[in-house]
């Protein structure tokens, strides 16, 4: 039950009215509170104190309905709503390729496509400093400047073979080489520079508005991925259609890197990343451990609510588990290394999947059972090299909230449309209210037959449309042992990430031979669906703290009340 402790003191002082603040709450913890009727310390001390020492009281499914710090911002256009702006960047990481050769003779071209609010290209040369990118953009506004025109050119593989081997571009001929159709297109900028690439470009580089063009950093990138092979210099852009878009983009920008979550996770003392320990691994400091106890407790209670038994595995097992599982075949570069424990190999979970389909295994079961819905909080381990680590959004050691549904063909729709609901419901109550949904349906190879994937796949579309929302069907996109639901949250500043996932798995049934007793005494394989609402809680936690600014609401505070003194005369007695 939620409990309140309330103290009012009055003095002959006139003390203004101190207003609360919804934020992050530092001060003292909860301690002895005075009653209405307790005599002060001091007469002249006038204390106004409230406390709420039950988060739940604070439970409100809309805690900060406008985050937003500037709910007005002009929404800014993407490479998917504006086709000219792609073919802006396109053109723009092209012009910055020429530039740089034009400056630095000696620099190797590899690739440069457009991204997500820009673009960037590799380069083989020495390392760049801010200064040289000062000296690129002068050079990429005289190409602007100039309205060069961007002809394509169609060449055979023989002609462009040729061609690039005269300029010495080694880069380019394993392009080449990765390059299956013919003929082979080129694009032209003038009769000064020219680049394998197969489009689309503006028509000209007059097209670029060069007051709308800005290059923002540089980083090292391996070619290829593949830390084995040459350190590349990768230099970002960004481009705009006009100065106003760029300038919002800034502020944009700008405001993301207030809201960073590594800054602000040492700055209000919620977490860190020790060196001594190692990179990826995440300690939960005081502060941050109780925003976790309280985001944990919630997630518990509503699942058991729900039907959900809560369950606890270990963190390692044997080898020989995840190779039933197909791990050790498909993800093995995803795991870290085994270890010998007296003659038997085990290894580290990068999943939760198999140990509850241990715990399902451990009795026999009817058609009566189900559905049976187990649910944990558990920690699983992904091996990935350092230069991938980023705060807590990729990280070496972290926690799902992994559950797993086992249920008969007839149950699939209704308990697909049971988590949706309950997604809906954790993320309203954290402050998500818009979604981007996606529907990944049946690739060409897969296991299962065409009958349970239609009707999977069917129950996952009814679900959806029963709650009314907007989907993007990926046709083919699916795993291939089942077709699945991937739901994207939208925060302060209108990024979208990747939490909420419902997976529907034919094959870990099959490779673990699960099965139940049906109304005819025969033994027949239940449904497993996979699903996470809140992915990774430490990459969640993240998102959190950036969606807020660290300004959690009140229900989310590790400390929910301050005593503030009146005068710094009293500080020593409170």
């Amino acid at each position: 039950m939620a409990t309140f402790a309330v103290a009012t003191t009055l003095s002959t002082s006139s003390i203004a009215p101190l207003n609360a603040r919804r934020g992050f709450g530092f001060g003292f913890g909860f301690g002895s509170f005075l009653s209405p009727t307790t005599k002060p310390k001091r007469p002249s001390i006038t204390t106004t104190l409230a406390v709420a020492t039950d988060s739940s009281v604070c439970f409100n499914p809309n805690p900060n309905p406008n985050p937003n710090p500037n709910p007005n911002q002009l929404v800014l256009p993407s490479n998917e709503s504006s086709e000219m702006l792609l073919r802006i960047r396109h053109t723009s990481a092209h012009v910055m390729a020429m530039a740089v050769q034009k400056l630095y003779p000696d620099a190797k071209v590899t690739i440069g496509p457009w991204i997500e609010n820009g673009f960037y290209y590799d380069f083989d040369m020495e390392p760049l400093t801010d200064k040289d990118l000062k000296r690129i953009k002068k050079e990429m506004d005289r190409i602007i400047g100039k309205n060069l025109p961007l002809v394509r050119e169609e060449v055979s593989r023989g002609e462009a073979h040729r061609r690039i081997s005269a300029l010495n571009e080694p880069y380019k001929l394993e392009i080449l080489e990765s390059i299956k159709d013919d003929p082979i297109t080129i694009y032209h900028i003038g009769d000064e520079w020219w680049d394998l690439c197969a489009g689309p470009h503006v028509d000209s580089t007059g097209h670029i508005n060069k007051k709308a063009v800005e290059l923002e950093s540089i980083a090292g990138a391996y070619w290829r991925g593949d830390e084995r092979k040459p350190m590349l210099q990768r230099i970002y852009g960004t481009a705009w259609e006009n100065e106003e878009q760029l300038k919002a983009y800034l502020h944009f920008k700008e405001e993301a890197k207030r809201r960073d979550h590594r800054r602000l996770g040492q700055d209000l003392d919620l977490f860190s990343i020790q060196d001594d320990a190692g990179g990826g691994l995440v300690f939960w400091h005081p502060k941050g451990a109780m925003v976790r106890h309280i985001i944990e407790d919630f997630w518990k209670k509503i699942h058991m609510k729900r039907g959900y038994d809560l369950l606890y595995t270990p963190h390692v097992a044997k080898a020989d588990l995840w190779k039933i599982s197909g791990h050790l075949d498909f993800y093995k570069e995803n795991m870290y290394d085994q270890m010998s424990v007296e003659d038997e190999l085990y290894q580290l979970r990068p999943m939760n999947c198999p140990y509850h389909i241990l715990v399902y295994k451990s009795k026999l079961h009817s058609y009566r059972d189900f559905p049976i819905r187990v649910a944990e909080l558990g920690t699983v381990y992904r091996y990935e090299l350092s230069g991938s680590l980023h705060g807590l959004f990729r990280v070496r050691g972290f926690t799902q909230d992994d559950a797993h549904i086992f249920c008969l063909d007839d149950q699939i729709k209704d308990e697909i449309r049971g988590v949706l609901d309950l997604t809906e419901e954790i993320l309203l109550q954290f402050g998500f209210e818009k979604y981007e949904v996606n529907l990944s349906t049946r690739p060409e190879k897969a296991v299962g037959d065409d009958d349970i994937w239609e009707k999977a796949t069917s129950a996952l579309e009814d679900a959806l449309d029963d709650k009314g929302w907007t989907y993007q069907i990926d046709d083919g996109g699916g795993a291939f042992y089942g077709p699945k639901v991937d739901i994207k949250i939208e925060d302060a500043l209108g990024r979208k990430w990747q939490c909420s996932t419902i997976q529907v798995d034919f094959n870990l049934p099959q490779r673990f031979d699960i099965t139940y007793v049906d109304s005819n005494t025969e033994k027949r394989r239940p449904i497993m669906i996979h699903r996470a609402v809140l992915g990774s809680l430490e990459r969640f936690f993240g998102i959190l703290i950036e969606h807020y600014a660290g300004d959690f609401p009140l229900w989310l505070s590790p400390i929910q009340a301050r005593v503030l003194p009146v005068t710094d005369a009293q500080v020593i007695d409170y």
